[in-house]
């Protein structure tokens, strides 16, 4: 990008795009439709240069940023538990991020991308949390109902969302985001172990 266009003219405009796909409702465009089409708007680059960009990136210059992510311990075993009693897990973070870029983080975090049902990425998601259609895209591709899932996260917001359309809700404490005005309210909270323990008893 820097080649490209003026670095705090492109800063400006990423920002912006991320704006317009947590604003999306449009089931016709991807979240990557939305971002490049905000990009192309206001610097003038072809979709295809972005990706080409992007790609090098990816390639050359994603790793340097691993030291920006830092995972949970017990993240694994939480998803080790789940998948022993049969569950689908599913990696549902806010799609802003090109796949390759999401995959990245979760192996710095710890994680196994593969043992993930299905995970959330701006190629193929058309909604952002805390739009409900962002759950509801979920349950659609998976055909599962929203009284069989249970949403785990640390924002009030984003992540307890998940409750307007029927899922019951997770805070994860010490790590949750502090928002005010925020109405929703988790059916459970808690830290990583006592969740350990309540999978594995149930």
């Amino acid at each position: 990008m820097s080649a490209l266009v003026n670095p705090v003219r492109a800063t400006r405009a990423m920002h912006n795009g991320v704006a317009a796909m947590f604003a999306n409702k449009d089931a016709n465009k991807t979240l990557e439709d939305v971002f490049l089409e905000a990009l192309s708007a206001e610097l003038g680059i072809r979709p295809d240069d972005y990706k080409a960009s992007l790609e090098r990136f990816c390639e050359n210059d994603l790793e340097e940023l691993q030291s920006l992510v830092s995972g949970h311990g017990m993240a694994e075993n939480l998803v080790d538990a789940s998948l022993s009693r049969g569950w689908q897990v599913v990696l549902a973070t806010n799609p802003i991020f090109p796949r390759k870029v999401v995959d990245a983080r979760v192996k710095w975090g710890g994680l196994n991308g593969n043992r993930f049902k299905h995970v959330t990425a701006y190629e193929t998601a058309h909604f952002c949390k805390p739009n409900p259609d962002f759950f509801r895209e979920i349950l659609d591709l998976l055909g599962l109902e929203a009284g069989e899932c249970l949403m785990v996260g640390n924002d009030p917001l984003h992540d307890l969302a998940a409750c307007q359309v029927g899922m019951q809700t997770c805070l994860l404490t010490p790590w949750s985001i502090s928002r005010t005005g925020v109405d929703f309210k988790p059916d459970w909270k808690g830290r990583h172990s006592e969740l350990l323990a309540l999978i594995e008893g149930s």
